[in-house]
């Protein structure tokens, strides 16, 4: 499934880049319009396992960081909605029925392989955190930026310990120390 996730992946990364190449924040509004989904998709597969009585021993911890993710997100989109990045009504319509079949494709995928869901989410994590830190080789004054960079970078350290604690012998494969703020301007 990794490798599933990694081939879906870069194929819409391409179109992605292809679409919106030129266009920082429009780009980066429909890329966090999306980066909710899989965690909107997590808490609703949570609840209904908690309805079901299949409540895990790590089931309200998981369920506090995806809301908090979500939290997060959200606050990033309304700072990309504020620099113009939903401005072309062209990139909502992307962008909103992009996530709704990415919500449900990350329902079912949730519920049937959460490893793999949350491989997925990992890796689009890391893909965010290297797309804002492009941005700021060019802009390394965009003090915001850096901040939603950062948040990804939690992001994605958040995933890999979500991965752990229902797959304990995962190994987390990519080091994202070198893509902080100090790395990356010096």
């Amino acid at each position: 499934m990794k490798k599933l996730n990694v081939v879906s992946l870069n194929l819409t990364v391409a179109i992605i880049d292809f679409l919106y190449k030129g266009r920082d924040f429009q780009r980066f509004w429909v890329l966090e319009e999306i980066a909710r989904a899989p965690y909107f998709a997590f808490l609703s597969v949570l609840h209904l396992r908690e309805s079901l009585g299949l409540r895990g021993p790590v089931h309200i911890y998981l369920m506090e960081e995806h809301f908090a993710q979500t939290l997060n997100e959200t606050a990033h989109l309304e700072y990309m909605e504020s620099r113009g990045g939903s401005a072309y009504w062209v990139d909502r319509f992307v962008a909103r029925h992009l996530v709704l079949i990415y919500y449900w494709v990350n329902v079912v995928y949730y519920w049937v392989a959460p490893r793999s869901a949350y491989h997925l989410s990992h890796e689009i994590e890391l893909h965010a955190a290297m797309t804002y830190a492009e941005y700021l080789t060019r802009f390394p004054d965009d003090e915001k930026i850096c901040e939603i960079m950062n948040d990804e970078i939690q992001h994605y350290q958040e995933l890999a310990e979500a991965i752990k604690m229902i797959e304990p012998e995962y190994e987390q494969e990519k080091d994202l120390s070198s893509l902080r703020r100090d790395s990356i301007i010096a």
